[in-house]
């Protein structure tokens, strides 16, 4: 006979059963509580104290990454200065981040000499734009 014939295995010998997979149950859920949600309960409370402990005059950086200066707060909004005589009403639990002071000056000095340059660039550009435009004529003629 090409196929032999297949026995049924004999019985596993009844052992501890549930009692031996109790404590694996119970560290998993001990590393779950550690790794996840005691980490996630901080990160909450400390959310929960920063935007509670807000004051006018504050920079701060809202969850959509706008920055601005405070300039009012109510019981859930403030006001924020994103610009000279620009302000958006926001709610406070959109405060993400609070920046250390002088953050918002900082940012705008770096902004402006990378414009400048750029715009130093640009002119450099059109310069040596223009004197070619003029040589060419020049030769043309």
């Amino acid at each position: 006979m090409l196929i032999s014939d297949a026995y049924a295995q004999a019985a596993a010998p009844a052992g501890a059963g549930m009692l031996m997979e109790l404590p694996l149950i119970a560290l998993v859920i001990a590393i779950f509580y550690f790794v996840v949600i005691r980490p996630q309960t901080k990160r909450t409370k400390d959310q929960k104290a920063m935007v509670e402990g807000l004051q006018k005059g504050d920079e701060v950086v809202t969850s959509g990454g706008q920055l601005g200066r405070i300039t009012k707060i109510t019981e859930s909004h403030v006001v924020l200065e994103v610009s000279p005589e620009i302000g958006m009403l926001i709610l406070k639990t959109a405060v993400q981040t609070l920046l250390p002071k002088g953050t918002l000056k900082t940012i705008e000095k770096e902004t402006l000499k990378g414009t400048m340059k750029k715009k130093n660039n640009k002119n450099k550009a059109e310069k040596i734009i223009t004197e070619k435009k003029n040589s060419n004529s020049e030769t043309e003629t």
